[in-house]
């Protein structure tokens, strides 16, 4: 029996959903690294970091070739860019109209 696409898309956003896979994501946008500059940029252990990236891997998500001992990552497409910056403008929305609500709350308090 096929998967339904709403449980498709959430087991998808399950696999984005850690901060280590995100920050990769960020990082790749600008074009492929090796795992020594990811190590760099991120700043975990190389085990965590190893874990992470497997399961980008096989998400597909991100493909690595291997040049002699360094291994070089990148995104599998432009669509991932393209949800990297969907998010980043829904936060930017969000955080934006929380603060409109904290200006609104603060001005409404009473004067002490």
């Amino acid at each position: 029996m096929p998967v339904p696409l709403y449980e498709a898309k959430a087991e998808f956003f399950r696999m984005l959903g850690h901060p280590v896979r995100i920050r990769v994501l960020e990082l790749l946008q600008d074009g492929p690294k090796p795992v020594r500059d990811l190590l760099a940029a991120i700043e975990v252990e190389p085990s965590n970091l190893s874990q992470q990236l497997a399961v980008l891997r096989r998400s597909g998500i991100v493909t690595a070739t291997r040049t002699g001992s360094t291994v070089i990552y990148e995104l599998a497409g432009g669509d991932v860019a393209e949800l990297l910056a969907a998010a980043r403008r829904i936060l930017t929305t969000l955080v934006s109209s929380r603060q409109d609500l904290l200006d609104e709350l603060r001005a409404a308090e009473p004067m002490r």
